[in-house]
C-alpha cells in the first residue's frame, strides 16, 4: 500500500515531462518560424547562382518607387524548361521587392489570353500567347513594355545557349519606370508615309497600324518638319524617315548628320524609285552604307511572290539584335519593291564604326538598273547588279574611350518602306523586324551589359549498349540481391 503514492508520483512526473517536451517543441518551432519570417536568409548554392538576381538588378529594384506588374502569357507551347525558367525568375523579382514600400514592388502573375480574353484586352494584351508584359499605371496613363519569348534566349544553330531573361526584364522595368516616355519623330515635308488614317486609300502608303503598335509600347510619336527647324529636337529618341518621295534638302541632311554624330538614332526607309535621288548620300557614305539606284528582282523559286513581294531572310552570319528574333524563329520578311542597302566595301576603315548587313536576298536576285524600261525585267550581266546582296543594313559608331565601349550613334537603313505599310506590316516577320529595329535604336532591348547572361546547362549521360545492359542487370539483380544478403546477415546475427 505504501508504494501507491510513488506510482502516482511517477505518472505525474511522466505527464509533466510530456507536457514540457510538447511545450519545448512548440516553442522551438515557433521560434524558428519567427526567425525565418523576420530574419530569414536565402542561400543560392547552385554553381552559377541560377536562382539569384545580379547585384545590378537588385540595386535597381531597391530604388524602385513604383508598382510594376509583370504579366506572363506563357502556355504549354513554350516548353517545360522555358516555363520553369520564367516562373523561377519572376519569383525572384517578387521576392527581391517584397520588403520595399508598397509603391515600389514588383507583382507578377500569369494569364491565359484565350480563357481570359476580356481581362487580357483590358491589360493591353492580344490573343497572342508566350509574351511578357511589364507595365506601370492604369488606363490612359499606363506604360507598357512587351517582351517576346524569342528575346529571352540566345540561340546558336537552333539551340538555346544562354538565358537572357534577367537582362530583358530588368531593361523593361527601367524603361517603364523612367521619368519620360521616349519620343519618336517622323520626318515630314517630302511626301513621307503618314502615321494617321486607316482608310482603303491609306493601305499602301499609311502607317496607322505601325503607329498603334508603337503607341501600345509606350512610345510617343510626333512629326518633324526639319525644313523649319534649326536642329533635331533634344527629346528625340529616334528620327524615322519613312518613304520620302522627294529628296531631303542639303540643309536638312546636314541637321540629320549632326544629330546622328551627336549620339543620335536614325531609321531610314527609302522609296525604291526616286528619279531625283533621296538626298542622304553623304550621310549614308559617312556611316558606311551604300544604296544603289536599282530595283531588286529575284527569279529563283520562292524568291518573289506573284504580287512582286520579295521573300527575304535574316543574315545568318551575324547575330545582330535587329534580326535576332527573325533568325531564332526562322521568320521571313515580305518586302515590296526595294533597292539595295548594303555595306560599302569601298569605304575607308574607321575605328569604332561597325556596319552589319541585316536582311538579304538569295543568289538568284539581281538589281535592275533600267527599271523604267518597258517589258519584263531581264538580267543584264554587264550592267545590272548581281546578287546576293543586302537590302537592310545597320551601322553603329562606338566610342572607345573609358573602361567599356559606349554607343554614340546608331543608323538602320532599309531599301524600301512598302513593307511597313498598312497592307504589308502584318505579313510574316515584317512587324517583328521593324519593332526590333526601333528597340535597338532607342535602347529598349535586353542588352544590359552589367547583367550577365545565364548559360544553359545540359547534362547528358552517354552509354554504350553493353554498358546499358550491365546497368540493367545491376538494377534488376545486384541491388535486390544486396538487400537480400543484408537481411540474411541481420537474421543470422539475431539468432546467435
Amino acid at each position: 500500500m505504501s508504494q501507491e503514492p510513488s506510482f502516482r508520483a511517477v505518472r505525474r512526473s511522466r505527464t509533466f515531462h510530456l507536457l514540457a517536451q510538447a511545450a519545448l517543441l512548440l516553442t522551438f518551432f515557433g521560434g524558428i518560424n519567427f526567425l525565418i519570417g523576420h530574419a530569414g536568409g536565402r542561400f543560392d548554392l547552385t554553381a552559377r547562382h541560377r536562382h539569384s538576381l545580379s547585384t545590378e538588378t537588385l540595386a535597381y529594384l531597391k530604388n524602385l518607387r513604383q508598382l510594376v506588374h509583370i504579366t506572363s502569357t506563357l502556355d504549354e507551347s513554350a516548353g517545360e524548361d522555358t516555363n520553369r525558367d520564367i516562373t523561377e525568375l519572376l519569383a525572384e523579382y517578387s521576392h527581391a521587392t517584397e520588403h520595399n514600400p508598397a509603391s515600389g514592388r514588383v507583382v507578377t502573375d500569369t494569364i491565359n489570353v484565350t480563357q481570359r480574353a476580356r481581362e487580357a484586352k483590358q491589360r493591353g494584351l492580344t490573343e497572342r500567347a508566350n509574351i511578357l508584359l511589364v507595365s506601370t499605371g492604369e488606363g490612359d496613363t499606363a506604360r507598357r513594355h512587351f517582351i517576346d519569348l524569342s528575346e529571352l534566349y540566345r540561340m546558336e544553330k537552333g539551340e538555346k545557349v544562354a538565358f537572357l531573361g534577367e537582362q530583358a526584364i530588368t531593361s523593361a522595368v527601367l524603361d517603364v519606370t523612367s521619368a519620360k516616355r521616349k519620343k519618336i519623330y517622323f520626318l515630314t515635308g517630302h511626301g513621307e508615309m503618314s502615321v494617321e488614317g486607316l482608310d482603303s486609300k491609306d493601305m499602301d502608303r499609311g502607317l496607322a497600324i505601325l503607329a498603334s503598335q508603337l503607341y501600345s509600347r509606350d512610345l510617343a510619336l510626333a512629326p518633324l518638319a526639319l525644313a523649319r527647324e534649326a536642329k533635331v529636337p533634344d527629346d528625340a529618341a529616334l528620327v524615322v524617315v519613312a518613304g520620302p518621295q522627294g529628296p531631303v534638302q542639303p540643309e536638312e541632311a546636314a541637321r540629320l548628320t549632326k544629330y546622328l554624330d551627336n549620339a543620335g538614332r536614325l531609321l531610314v526607309l527609302l522609296a525604291p524609285k526616286m528619279p531625283r535621288g533621296h538626298g542622304l548620300d553623304d550621310l549614308l557614305e559617312k556611316w558606311g552604307v551604300l544604296v544603289d539606284d536599282v530595283l531588286v528582282y529575284d527569279s529563283g523559286p520562292g524568291g518573289q511572290t506573284d504580287t512582286g513581294d520579295l521573300i527575304l531572310s535574316a543574315n545568318s552570319k551575324d547575330d545582330h539584335p535587329v534580326i535576332h528574333t527573325l533568325a531564332s524563329n526562322h521568320l521571313y520578311v515580305r518586302f515590296g519593291a526595294t533597292r539595295t542597302a548594303r555595306l560599302d566595301l569601298g569605304r575607308k576603315e574607321e575605328a569604332g564604326l561597325h556596319v552589319t548587313e541585316l536582311i538579304g536576298t538569295g543568289p538568284t536576285a539581281w538589281g535592275e538598273r533600267d527599271y523604267d524600261r518597258a517589258g519584263p525585267p531581264v538580267f543584264n550581266r554587264d550592267r545590272d547588279l548581281s546578287g546576293p546582296f543586302a537590302v537592310a543594313t545597320a551601322s553603329e559608331r562606338v566610342s572607345t574611350g573609358g573602361n567599356k565601349p559606349v554607343p554614340s550613334g546608331r543608323l538602320v537603313v532599309f531599301g524600301s518602306a512598302d513593307w511597313v505599310a498598312n497592307s504589308r506590316v502584318g505579313a510574316d516577320g515584317n512587324l517583328t523586324l521593324f519593332l526590333a529595329a526601333v528597340n535597338w535604336t532607342v535602347d529598349r532591348g535586353p542588352g544590359l551589359g552589367d547583367v550577365p547572361a545565364r548559360p544553359i546547362e545540359r547534362v547528358q549521360l552517354t552509354l554504350t549498349s553493353q554498358q546499358l545492359q550491365h546497368l540493367r542487370y545491376a538494377l534488376v539483380f545486384a541491388l535486390p540481391g544486396a538487400a537480400a544478403l543484408l537481411g540474411l546477415a541481420v537474421f543470422w546475427a539475431r539468432r546467435r
